[in-house]
């Protein structure tokens, strides 16, 4: 009786094991293989570049989940953001991240900013209106309207929207892992799959760099 006490814990426990791992990751539906890839700008770091945009609703759902996960991401992996430009009025919210970039504000501002576009309703496109909300972030405005208006931040913002086309993203948020594997939301169908899906996407760029098989 004990050791078929026994076997059933041991087979429940390795059903439990079994059913809480994530399925892995299907290529031609939850990634695609970049063809061919391209160079990553990270060295010797795994790259992640994230494709978004400021006025997108799916990228400010995406982000507190994002942030979460940013907070595991391996040692050997580094995450570059990419704000997209499709169109002439993506510019401004290119512009505007470079900017904060430039002045280490990423962190104290970032969410702020999908918050005044997507909460607060606030066209920050609007310069005046950008730069009456930025002074209220305790900003210096004529520094931060220098930097935005510079030539350095717009090369960075056409750089961006050059890289994007490269990639041939055509939506956001869009991820693309060591400059191999392109994935999101619509290709894994939930964010939580999304997360664990570039988990996997880390580990086999890993195995890759490695020189070792990966599935």
């Amino acid at each position: 009786m004990l050791a078929r006490a026994l076997a059933f814990v041991a087979a429940a426990v390795f059903s439990a094991a079994v059913l809480a791992a994530p399925e892995a990751a299907f290529e031609g539906r939850d990634f695609a293989r970049v063809n061919p890839p391209h160079a990553v700008a990270t060295g010797k770091k795994i790259e992640v570049l994230e494709f978004f945009w400021y006025r997108c609703p799916h990228c400010f759902q995406l982000e507190p989940g994002l942030t979460q996960w940013l907070k595991k991401l391996p040692k050997d992996a580094q995450v570059r953001r990419v704000p997209a430009v499709f169109r002439p009025d993506w510019q401004p919210g290119a512009k505007l991240y470079y900017t904060l970039e430039q002045m280490n504000l990423l962190g104290k501002l970032h969410e702020k900013v999908f918050n005044a576009y997507h909460i607060e309703n606030l066209d920050l496109n609007n310069p005046a209106v950008l730069g009456d909300w930025i002074a209220k972030q305790g900003v210096d405005r004529k520094q931060f309207e220098a930097i935005y208006n510079s030539f350095s931040t717009q090369s960075k913002a056409t750089q961006g929207a050059k890289l994007a086309t490269e990639y041939a993203i055509t939506g956001v948020p869009a991820f693309i892992v060591d400059g191999k594997f392109a994935t999101s939301v619509s290709m894994t169908g939930s964010e939580a799959r999304l997360f664990e899906v570039l988990d996997q996407l880390i580990a086999k760029a890993r195995a890759e760099r490695a020189g070792k098989k990966s599935r």
